[in-house]
């Protein structure tokens, strides 16, 4: 009686070393749909480590552990593309798909997107990652990657694409502390002072005492505020969004119509300024306006709408918009971040971002006694590391605190050292 045939994982596979100089192997990992089975191509430069490659193959298939579960193993960049234009528009808003795609296309897919989804080992990426800073790439661009490709293979191993995920084990070097650099209560009165010989005096109220987003401010509709109540819902943000080609282009290959640049396609589609979902769940708040401020919002709604409609016979294209272009349009964040450059400069202040108006009503708020909780309910912020970046104010917090602690223990209170 002849002894039964093997299965194809009970048979050792063959080692041999190819015309290219490289060592190969082909080790049965599992069975596709009609039977067959499934091999894993495997390449090293030495027989030893094919071995070695060929032994771990085999544990993690023994072990139940598939790397892969579909008939083919796709490559970094089958996989990146998969994810780009399939998973990722239904769970991030337009703009961060376009930055995704930016930073995979321009960076990860030319370097390493030939290597095997499976075969991507950490020290894969932390190659990447110098070659990318050695070509004059900042550490914020390469920690940007890092995260983008993380969270693509984070997806591959939440659909059992993978068994781990190799870019998180990778260590990408390290961020560089940016200190915020605010400006104090006596540079913000001066601005405020300043802005109201704009057309838009409420505007730079909103980003130095709530430091709303710039898109927040500039998506703000009249229906968000409710100026009986004194508050304000942030609902929207305006944003600027990269055009698409409309033509049969390719996410690798070139654009029918022959531009490299979806704003010069005929047919682009998806760009332009537009109106966006808040960032995220907790941008989507409600805030309680100073009094102050509520008393300019109700003078700046009857100027401004007067303002527009003398100026604009048709219909506005945006009649609810708290602040509008000349036409009663969307405001283009790169003109409202010159007019903030032209205000400072009016002011006499210091230059600064204008995202550092938003830093500025941070620290104001935690040099007023505001509690953590309720500073990032205001701020629309998720994380309390976010509020960390603070240290300025809550050192000076901290020294509130131990002198409060001295009166209270010590007597140490002026008029009491003065009584004795």
């Amino acid at each position: 009686m002849s002894r039964p045939r093997k299965t194809p994982e009970q048979t050792a596979p063959s080692l041999y070393q190819g015309a290219d100089g490289q060592w190969h192997a082909r080790v049965t990992v599992g069975r596709r749909p009609d039977g067959t089975p499934r091999r894993r191509h495997l390449q090293r430069a030495t027989k030893t480590a094919l071995r070695e490659a060929v032994r771990e193959t085999e544990r993690s298939r023994d072990a139940g552990e598939r790397r892969w579960q579909t008939q083919h193993d796709p490559t970094l960049s089958e996989w990146v593309e998969h994810w780009l234009e399939t998973i990722v528009p239904n769970v991030t808003r337009p703009k961060t798909q376009a930055t995704y795609r930016s930073q995979m296309r321009l960076h990860v897919i030319p370097n390493v997107g030939g290597l095997r989804l499976s075969d991507l080992q950490p020290e894969d990426c932390e190659s990447l990652y110098a070659d990318l800073i050695a070509n004059g790439a900042s550490i914020h661009t390469v920690s940007a990657v890092h995260r983008v490709l993380r969270a693509s293979l984070n997806e591959a191993v939440r659909r059992r694409r993978l068994v781990m995920n190799p870019v998180a084990v990778a260590r990408p070097p390290r961020r560089q502390h940016v200190e915020v650099n605010p400006l104090s209560i006596e540079e913000s009165k001066l601005v405020l002072k300043a802005a109201q010989s704009t057309a838009n005096p409420p505007r730079w109220s909103i980003a130095l005492a709530l430091g709303l987003r710039q898109g927040e401010a500039l998506g703000l509709m009249w229906s968000d505020l409710d100026l009986d109540a004194g508050t304000l819902t942030v609902r929207r943000s305006v944003q600027r969004l990269t055009w698409r080609h409309g033509c049969a282009s390719t996410p690798q290959g070139p654009a029918t119509c022959g531009s490299s640049r979806g704003a010069e396609c005929p047919q682009r589609h998806d760009g332009g300024l537009q109106l966006v979902e808040p960032k995220t769940c907790a941008s989507r708040r409600t805030i309680v306006l100073p009094a102050p401020l509520t008393d300019e919002l109700r003078t700046h709604r009857t100027v401004s709408l007067r303002r527009r409609v003398a100026a604009n016979p048709e219909p506005l294209l945006h009649p609810n918009l708290v602040f509008a272009s000349a036409s009663g349009g969307l405001v283009d964040p790169r003109r409202d971040n010159d007019e903030w450059n032209v205000l400072l400069t009016k002011a006499g202040v210091r230059r600064v971002r204008l995202h550092d108006a938003r830093h500025t009503a941070a620290t104001l708020l935690l040099l007023q006694g505001t509690d953590i909780r309720t500073l990032m309910a205001v701020m629309g912020w998720t994380e309390m590391a976010t509020a960390q970046r603070y240290t300025h104010a809550v050192d000076e917090l901290r020294r509130r605190a131990a002198q409060s602690m001295a009166s209270a223990l010590w007597d140490t209170s002026p008029a009491r050292g003065a009584a004795r």
